[in-house]
């Protein structure tokens, strides 16, 4: 199961209606091991395309080596689908290649990426490990401090 904060949910659903009709992508960041996605950090669409999406590899880099300084690691790796639903396409899969990641998929189709939308955003999370894609749960609370009073 995917647990993530509502400010970090908000914050991967506007910046898949911002750069709609790009795909937008980026990563959230947490402590190695703790499966805390903690720290939002997106990313530039290198492809600038609607139906494909690549980090810049000098930015990806730049914040792999900041990560591996900090003890951290990319808990969630986010992009959009801008005409599709939210399910890892055969490149998302094929590109998979962190087995602890959860990788989260918005889907900005029909209006959704618009601000005025009402309806429900298509948010879903996956593991995807040697190809293998597993959909997950995705519980959404106000802040990590507030699930473990839950515990």
């Amino acid at each position: 199961m995917l647990v993530i904060e509502k400010a970090t949910y908000e914050a991967i659903v506007a910046h898949a209606r911002k750069d709609h009709p790009d795909e937008a992508c980026g990563v959230v960041i947490g402590p190695e091991g703790s499966d805390r996605a903690e720290r939002f950090v997106p990313m530039l669409n290198g492809a600038m395309s609607p139906t494909y999406y690549e980090f810049v590899e000098d930015d990806w880099k730049k914040l792999y080596d900041e990560m591996w300084d900090r003890d951290e690691e990319a808990v969630v790796i986010y992009h959009s689908h801008t005409a599709t639903e939210a399910y890892p396409s055969r490149t998302d899969i094929d590109r998979a290649k962190y087995p602890t990641s959860h990788y989260v998929l918005v889907s900005t189709r029909d209006g959704a990426h618009s601000q005025t939308y009402d309806g429900p955003v298509e948010f879903r999370s996956y593991r995807i490990v040697d190809g293998k894609v597993t959909e997950e749960e995705v519980r959404v609370v106000g802040s990590y401090e507030e699930r473990e009073g839950e515990d």
